[in-house]
C-alpha cells in the first residue's frame, strides 16, 4: 500500500518562499508522474502541478512562482513556492498526476498571511 507524507508547510508573509517536501513509500516511485494538490476549506481540491515523463506543468495561477521537482532516489517530490500570495493559503497535498490517485495524506498546511 502506497503511503504519502507531506511536509514543509508554515506560516510565511506574502512575498516569501516555502519548499514543501512529499515522501512516498510502498511502491515504485519512478515509474509515476506526480503531481501537488491544493485545497481550501469548503472548496473542491484544485490541481497545482505536475512532473512527469513530458516534462512539468502548471496551473495558471502558480506558473512562473512554484516549481515542481523530483528526486528518484530518495522517493521524493518537492514544490518550491516563491513569491506567495494570500491565496495561495491551503492545505498541499501529493499524489499521482493521474485520476487513479493512491490513499491521500495528511496534507501540509500552507498560510500566508502578514
Amino acid at each position: 500500500q502506497v503511503q504519502v507524507v507531506e511536509s514543509g508547510g508554515g506560516l510565511v508573509q506574502p512575498g516569501g518562499s516555502l519548499r514543501l517536501s512529499c515522501v512516498a513509500s510502498g511502491t515504485i516511485f519512478s515509474i509515476y508522474s506526480l503531481a501537488w494538490y491544493r485545497q481550501v476549506p469548503g472548496k473542491q481540491r484544485e490541481w497545482v502541478a505536475g512532473i512527469g515523463g513530458s516534462g512539468t506543468s502548471y496551473a495558471d495561477s502558480v506558473k512562473g512562482r512554484f516549481t515542481i521537482s523530483r528526486d528518484n532516489a530518495k522517493k521524493t517530490v518537492y514544490l518550491q513556492m516563491n513569491s506567495l500570495q494570500a491565496e495561495d493559503t491551503a492545505v498541499y497535498y501529493c499524489n499521482r498526476w493521474s485520476t487513479n490517485y493512491w490513499g491521500w495524506g495528511q496534507g501540509t498546511q500552507v498560510t500566508v498571511s502578514s
